[in-house]
């Protein structure tokens, strides 16, 4: 099967040629038909798998083909910024011969040229739902002719408390509308919200719950907890790692480490929740260009980033929900690409690691590096240690369940500056007391 036999315009096939495809993976090849015939869906993929092009091309293929200039006719939401850029991304280079705008909102930026964005009237808007709650209230946004609805990373929104502002938005668009579903679970929320929002729609199951790709060899490494950034330093020079996402479970955590990597000539640069929006693009940018060796992330870049040819990925700290493993080691090994995932296991650590090897079916050998063998007591049986930290990885099958990880800081606070939270009438930001926005009316914390 190629693109040309799923019934796409010439602009479109010649955009997807442009971007050096030309068969469709199993989750376009299954969601564009059924998109295309006008029907409601529900589906889940695994990341890495063409899952935004399985949306995005047949929606451009709608709008395109009963042209409407200025009216917004589409809404995407997605519970990141990072992944609200990639989507828009997306649109713009797959409907780059097509005379369609996009606009992407979110918030952590000046909502200003947002607002005349919007105002100056755009087809297409991907957006998180609190930056688009902004725009509702200070009626920058017309939704009433949106007729195309997507939930992407559906899962991902309920986890980090979306449900609200998803609803709020919701009322304000066409009840005669077509409504695409994205989930990594069709877990029973998930299933909730599509008898909710979606009109008997057709499934499209291509995803291997907890699974990850078969391209991502998975290893472990036991060392002392005060000894990790040592032997990561180590393996950086032992193995010549070039480009590496590191993840940590706090964001005091990650600028400490990114400032240690950095002293010991490894560059590295931090990217989290408390990371202003610029400041997060400009980090994520460095990394792809290869100016920064090292990309240190808390679990806000578990889901949403996407980087070409991502070889390794570290876990410096085990997750505390072995899901969220799961969504990190996801990072590499992407679009048929082979990729590594190491962790580091302190022994303070088993408990979580023994969780992610029951949750992945796999056990993910676990060695030692000569001269950084652990001096406590072992989380669990090693291998025969190896001069150099080099050895055979197992491949295993990379999936999709995925949940708030809330040890990432404050969860409250989090998903609020991950996404960007609503501002008053006046601009200025709602009051909070004991970490919360009060409710006032229909507002809703997003």
């Amino acid at each position: 099967m190629t693109f040309s036999t799923l019934g796409l315009s010439a602009e479109l096939l010649r955009a997807v040629a442009e971007q050096g495809y030309d068969t469709p993976t199993p989750i376009q090849a299954q969601a564009i038909p059924t998109i295309l015939a006008g029907n409601d869906l529900m589906a889940t993929a695994q990341t890495g798998t063409g899952k935004t092009a399985a949306f995005t091309l047949p929606l451009l293929h709608r709008l395109a083909a009963a042209p409407a200039k200025g009216r917004t006719r589409a809404l995407v939401l997605v519970p990141t910024r990072e992944l609200a850029a990639q989507v828009a991304e997306a649109v713009r280079a797959y409907g780059r011969h097509l005379p369609l705008r996009c606009a992407q909102v979110f918030g952590g930026v000046n909502i200003n040229p947002q607002m005349r964005e919007l105002r100056a009237g755009v087809e297409i808007v991907v957006a998180t739902p609190g930056r688009l709650i902004d725009h509702l209230e200070r009626r920058t946004v017309n939704l009433s002719g949106v007729e195309v609805l997507v939930l992407d990373e559906a899962d991902r929104m309920l986890d980090i408390g979306f449900m609200p502002a998803i609803e709020r938005i919701v009322k304000q668009l066409p009840q005669e509308r077509q409504t695409l579903l994205f989930s990594a679970t069709f877990s029973d929320a998930i299933r909730t919200l599509a008898r909710r929002f979606l009109r008997n729609p057709q499934t499209v199951d291509v995803a291997r719950r907890n699974a990850a790709a078969d391209d991502v060899s998975q290893s472990a490494y036991l060392v002392d907890h005060a000894r990790k950034r040592e032997l990561l330093a180590h393996l950086f020079d032992a193995q010549n790692w070039q480009q590496v996402l590191v993840f940590t479970r706090t964001k005091h955590g990650a600028d400490r480490l990114a400032k240690q990597l950095d002293k010991s000539g490894i560059e590295a640069t931090a990217i989290h929740g408390d990371k202003s929006q610029n400041q997060r693009m400009r980090a994520l940018a460095e990394f792809k260009r290869m100016k920064v060796r090292a990309l240190v992330a808390t679990d806000v870049a578990a889901r949403g980033l996407d980087i070409d040819e991502l070889p390794h990925v570290v876990n410096f700290d085990m997750p505390n929900n072995p899901e969220d493993y799961v969504h990190r080691i996801g990072r590499t090994g992407r679009a048929g690409q082979s990729g590594a995932a190491i962790s580091l296991v302190s022994a303070e650590e088993r408990d979580q690691f023994a969780a992610i090897k029951k949750l992945v079916k796999l056990e993910i050998p676990a060695t030692t590096v000569e001269g950084f063998e652990p001096q406590h007591a072992r989380a669990v049986p090693a291998a025969r240690p190896s001069a150099n930290g080099e050895q055979r990885h197992r491949h295993a099958q990379r999936g999709h369940a995925a949940r708030y990880d809330k040890s990432d800081g404050n969860a409250k606070h989090e998903r609020r500056r991950n996404e960007g939270a609503p501002a008053s009438r006046n601009g200025q930001r709602r009051p909070e007391k004991n970490g919360r926005r009060p409710f006032r009316g229909n507002a809703v914390v997003g």
